[in-house]
């Protein structure tokens, strides 16, 4: 979900990939900006999820926390991050690097996790999106040259028909969109020098810029951006050096975003699968693939998750997780640089389960879904297992019950309940209570559970490093982070419970939630919580309801009679 890292827009239409902030202070000094999301609503007026006073009511019951892990299904974690190191699970039933599958579970040397998105010969970096496999597998069938043996395969084949027609429309115009972008892109690239040579060593202002005469096509379109640059607070009034610094790191990040796009995800004859990972994709029923390289080839995402989740303080850094105190990070690396496969979706929640994983975050998504049937299997036996899954609801400004995002816990938007209770799906909102919900947030009241902060949101990224993105995937990864301190302190909590009192603790909010309809546009009416998560709360709630005192709170070899005669003598 590389889409995130987009945060506003040039008023010609040119996208600026910088992530701009607000705030009275650089982003970089701004401490409370760096954990605006765990502030408590009623004394800050700022809907953050009141992390350390959930901390402090639940050790006011005197109860004390077992760590829980918690599974990142994503783009690979760096676990040698300062800020995580601490707080990563260790399987120590493997012993690290003697190539030997110490405890038989079919993976060799896991001992962070697994990585189900490389092999042998390397780890997959960029992929296809669904649409772009979908039609390439489907068009032959359903559009092939034999005219009555396509009208044969469409009335014989339905559903796969109606995936392949709706693929191939977002298809089509996405892979026009990603083209157009990246020689835009591409073109403003190139004519850097050139802008900053039109600045004729002049700081930059709309004035300067305005007293610029273009004389070609090319030195006009320099001009204008030059002019929308000349109106960002951050960059006006610098010098041409600075200038070109700022443009060059913009045009890198934008090329960064829509050159794999271009070039691979909306490339038909682009299949890095077989080579690198060297399984049989549409066989199901393979799981022992894979290798151990939890970090990587980009593992920004997965990073920067990790940490709202277990993230520690360290050195100058105030940025900490949700369950800093609580979770310990199981990475399971199975989403590219494009979508993610069922597949590896479905082994990734198996593997995750069955090692001991209470927890799955899942900040990934996509509108179409081959292997969906394999995929909510996985969701079923997580839920045998008493599994809570934390999902995403996407990144699109849409309504997801018309616009699917899957993996959904819904196999048909029609229907009154998900058909699982341990799923929560979580929206995003911000650090401002008259625009609460991100603008990039997808909701819907019943398939969509809560909101949490998911707007400039300060976390780890690789090599020891920490940066603000934004996203749904980082709301999820709050609600994940939550859910493990509840779980830590009160062992016996299912997930629907968990989700109970997420849901019915919330913070609402009846603000314009600024959505494309003039219908139910208001904040409480586009989740089903109608508000932000407020851990505090949730644990209260927890604690009253549904937490029952453990066994081993009593000594294992002395009967519960004999302990209450020998307390009535005392």
């Amino acid at each position: 979900m590389k889409k995130i890292l987009i945060a506003a827009c040039f008023m010609t239409g040119v996208l600026s990939f910088a992530q701009q902030a607000t705030a009275p202070l650089d982003p970089i000094k701004d401490k409370n900006l760096m954990t605006w999301y765990h502030q408590d609503f009623a004394s800050g007026n700022i809907y953050g999820v009141n992390t350390q006073n959930a901390y402090k009511y639940l050790e006011s019951k005197g109860l004390k926390p077992k760590s829980v892990i918690v599974g990142v299904l994503d783009s690979g974690v760096d676990v040698e991050h300062p800020g995580l190191i601490k707080n990563r699970w260790v399987n120590v039933n493997e012993i690290p690097g003697n190539g030997i599958d110490d405890d038989g579970n079919g993976y060799i040397d896991d001992i962070y996790g697994w990585n189900f998105i490389g092999g042998k010969n390397g780890d997959i970096d960029v992929d296809n999106m669904e649409v772009t496999r979908v039609v390439k597998k489907y068009q032959p069938i359903f559009e092939g040259a034999n005219s009555v043996q396509n009208k044969a395969n469409q009335a014989k084949m339905p559903a796969d028909f109606d995936m392949y027609m709706k693929s191939k429309e977002i298809f089509t115009k996405k892979s026009i969109e990603a083209k157009q972008n990246y020689e835009t892109y591409k073109r403003i690239s190139d004519m850097v020098p050139s802008m900053i040579a039109m600045l004729n060593g002049q700081n930059l202002t709309p004035e300067v810029v305005g007293a610029i005469k273009p004389t070609t096509p090319e030195q006009a379109m320099a001009a204008s951006v030059l002019g929308q640059v000349s109106r960002d607070p951050s960059v006006a009034g610098k010098s041409p050096a600075e200038v070109q610094k700022f443009l060059t790191a913009q045009m890198k990040e934008a090329l960064d975003y829509y050159e794999p796009q271009a070039l691979k995800q909306y490339n038909l004859d682009y299949d890095p699968r077989a080579s690198v990972v060297g399984d049989h994709y549409d066989d199901y029923s393979e799981k022992k693939y894979g290798n151990n390289h939890y970090k990587g080839p980009d593992a920004q995402h997965g990073t920067h998750v990790a940490g709202i989740i277990a993230g520690t303080p360290q050195g100058s850094e105030v940025q900490y997780g949700v369950g800093y105190k609580t979770a310990k990070i199981m990475t399971v690396r199975a989403v590219p640089n494009g979508d993610e496969r069922d597949k590896d979706v479905a082994n990734a929640i198996r593997y995750a389960v069955d090692n001991g994983a209470k927890i799955l975050n899942m900040s990934f998504g996509k509108p179409v879904s081959p292997g969906k049937e394999f995929v909510w299997d996985a969701f079923k036996y997580a839920e045998s297992k008493g599994v809570l899954l934390v999902k995403a609801a996407g990144n699109e400004n849409e309504n997801i019950a018309e616009h699917v995002y899957f993996p959904t816990n819904f196999k048909n938007v029609t229907d009154a309940q998900p058909f699982i209770s341990n799923m929560i799906v979580v929206g995003a909102s911000t650090n401002d209570n008259e625009f609460l919900r991100a603008d990039f947030s997808n909701y819907n009241k019943k398939m969509v559970n809560v909101f949490a902060p998911g707007d400039k949101i300060y976390s780890t990224v690789p090599d020891g490093k920490y940066e603000y993105l934004q996203g749904t995937s980082m709301a999820s990864p709050v609600v994940a982070g939550a859910a493990s301190v509840l779980l830590a302190y009160m062992p016996n909590l299912t997930p629907a419970q968990m989700i109970e009192a997420l849901v019915k603790t919330s913070n609402k909010s009846s603000v314009n939630a600024m959505i494309n309809s003039n219908t139910n546009n208001r904040f409480d009416l586009i989740s089903e919580a109608g508000g932000v998560i407020d851990v505090r709360k949730a644990a209260e709630y927890a604690y009253t309801n549904f937490y029952k005192p453990s066994a081993h709170s009593v000594p294992s070899k002395v009967k519960p009679s004999a302990v209450k005669k020998k307390t009535v003598k005392r």
